[in-house]
Formats: structure tokens, C-alpha cells, sequence
């Protein structure tokens, strides 16, 4: 599920009476949203509880997360945890180049008015589905 999403709905969870933490690694789109309280792993996407078949570290960074739920007191306070994914941040440098200047608050591509797809088949699907009125997810595209 996308980081902004995530922070939204531990909002209104949270507004229901009931404790969350946010497990990130996009800071930046995690601090604009606003959880009640995030532990931001520096780690790529897709590996925000560790890295695969390292059960150990896994546990490690899931014990330090819950943690927060006793330390973070002020809503929207984000902490960094000690783990690294390697011993430099070489992993970083094509994800930086591909989007360039980094030296802004918030690095993410500028939003685009029209949908993106990841192939041209995609986007005949998409467009099939919203023509047939089976694409729940696209009422927005009218």
C-alpha cells in the first residue's frame, strides 16, 4: 500500500481510539502526510521490515519499531531506526539520479494530470475496463 495512504488511514484509526505506527522508507511523502507516529527504515522500497530471509534483522527492526509506541508522544513524529542496507549508500546513487536534484525537502516527480501505465497493454485494459463501467478504481477518470 503507498506510504500516503497508509498515513491516512492510521489517522483515522487513530482518531477512533486506537494506536498506529507507520512502518516507512519514504520520509519525505511519510512527514507530508502527517501520521500519529512513524519509524522510517532507510532501507528501498519494498523492504520496510527488513531485508528477505534475515529473520533475525527482521525481528530486530520490528522490536525497535514497537518501541515507538512508547516513546513518540507528539503526533507526526517520525523516527529514524539503526539499520542500514549496506555498509554505504551506493544502493541510493540510481535512485537519486533518476531523480535528480535531491537537494529539496520533498525529491518525489512532480504529479501528472494524466494516468501513467507501465506498458501500452496496460493502458488498453484500463481503458477497456472504464468504457465497460468494470473499473471501480477509475470513476475518477471520467
Amino acid at each position: 500500500m503507498c506510504h500516503q495512504s497508509v498515513g491516512l488511514i492510521a489517522r483515522e484509526i487513530e482518531g477512533r481510539g486506537v494506536p498506529t505506527l507507520c512502518m516507512t522508507s519514504a520520509y519525505s511523502i511519510t512527514r507530508s502526510v502527517n501520521p500519529p507516529r512513524a519509524a522510517f527504515l532507510d532501507f528501498p522500497l519494498g523492504h520496510t521490515t527488513g531485508k528477505a530471509d534475515e529473520p533475525e534483522l527482521q525481528r530486530d527492526i520490528l522490536r525497535r519499531a514497537l518501541s515507538c509506541f512508547e516513546t513518540l508522544t507528539a503526533p507526526g513524529e517520525i523516527v529514524e531506526l539503526p539499520f542500514h542496507w549496506a555498509q554505504t549508500d551506493d544502493w541510493k546513487a540510481p535512485v537519486d539520479a533518476a531523480r535528480g536534484d535531491t537537494s529539496e525537502d520533498d525529491s518525489r516527480t512532480p504529479r501528472r494530470p494524466d494516468p501513467q501505465y507501465q506498458s501500452e497493454e496496460d493502458r488498453r485494459l484500463a481503458e477497456a475496463a472504464l468504457a465497460s463501467g468494470g473499473c471501480d478504481g477509475c470513476v475518477w477518470l471520467d
